[in-house]
């Protein structure tokens, strides 16, 4: 079955056909090729100013041929035209009030300001981590396929950010070309939301100052970090692959992780060897984070464990499972 555009295209064709086979007939009957066009479109169109000879039984018999064949199919073809606008637009309208809804349900999502290589790259690591994600991008074009929630519009002005649900939003990543163009969605983020987790992205080392100052909570260097990834696989490289498997890698289930320990919960207070992490849940302790962002990197059995510390840690997916039930307060 064809589709609305190759019947379109096919329509068009027709009344190309239908107007060189009525040009051709006039013509043939004394009329000048000009003459004949502006006969034969006059005619087709219904116009019928008026015929520019007179007709004798040969040339109204050719001219009632024309009209039967001439008008069904021009009507036939401004049918199509107004039937692909339509559908377009309705088609348009409805996925947009689709999408208007699914955001609309989203909470604790992240939203990624840029669908370029990084924003792209971003946002599908977010989704292999189970993360939700809406994308915003300016260009309705680069993002038609894109199999992501998504908003159409300038990532810098708060009705934008607005309808990628920034009021229940996680996080904001913004990954856009220019580093004044991610310093606007800062800013804006940032006003519209006090308490939301900001990261930006900075091409030049005189915007991190800035991006920081803007209320971004970090500030990434994709160029920086590249250059260290690459140095790292010649100064160490079984370090440098065993962290890619670690955090890239989705093949095997071995992940490092992050555990925020919550009010109340068991092992507070406890240290590390009377926690007995490792045997409880199987995930390996790598460091912890205070409250007031300082580390303690590879701790000792005597460390404590208090409310609120991040536990960074190695292991399965089931061991994760294991240690969040551990730790978590028992109802």
């Amino acid at each position: 079955m064809r589709t609305t555009a190759e019947r379109l295209r096919l329509a068009v064709a027709m009344v190309g056909g239908v107007t060189l086979f009525g040009t051709i007939g006039y013509v043939i009957f004394g009329f000048t090729v000009l003459d004949a066009l502006y006969q034969t479109v006059t005619t087709i169109t219904t116009v019928g100013f008026r015929e520019l000879a007179e007709f004798g039984p040969a040339e109204k018999s050719f001219t009632i041929v024309l009209i039967v064949v001439g008008v069904s199919t021009v009507l036939y073809t401004f049918t199509l035209v107004v039937q692909s606008v339509v559908e377009g637009q309705l088609s348009e309208f409805v996925g947009r009030r689709r999408m208007d809804r699914q955001i609309n349900k989203m909470s604790g999502h992240t939203i990624v300001c840029g669908w370029g290589r990084v924003g792209a790259a971003v946002a599908h690591d977010l989704r292999m981590e189970g993360h939700e994600v809406v994308i915003v991008d300016a260009d309705a074009e680069r993002v038609r396929d894109v199999e992501f929630p998504r908003v159409i519009g300038d990532a810098t002005r708060d009705e934008t950010l607005r309808s990628a649900g920034i009021d229940r939003a996680s996080s904001l990543i913004a990954a856009l070309d220019g580093d004044a163009d991610n310093l606007f969605v800062t800013l804006s983020g940032r006003d519209l939301r006090p308490d939301l987790f900001i990261v930006a992205r900075a091409r030049a080392d005189e915007s991190i100052g800035k991006l920081e100052h803007a209320g971004a909570d970090r500030v990434v260097n994709p160029q920086e970090l590249g250059a260290a990834r690459m140095a790292s696989f010649v100064a160490s490289p079984h370090v440098a692959e065993f962290l890619d498997v670690v955090m890239h890698d989705r093949s095997i289930e071995f992940r490092m992780r992050e555990f925020d320990v919550p009010p109340d919960s068991p092992i507070a207070g406890k240290t590390l060897r009377n926690a007995n992490l490792r045997e409880e849940s199987g995930a390996l302790v790598l460091a912890l984070r205070a409250p007031d962002g300082s580390f303690t990197t590879n701790p000792t059995g005597d460390t404590v464990i208090g409310e609120h510390h991040v536990i960074i840690a190695v292991g399965t997916t089931a061991d994760f499972d294991r240690l969040a039930k551990f730790a978590t307060p028992h109802v």
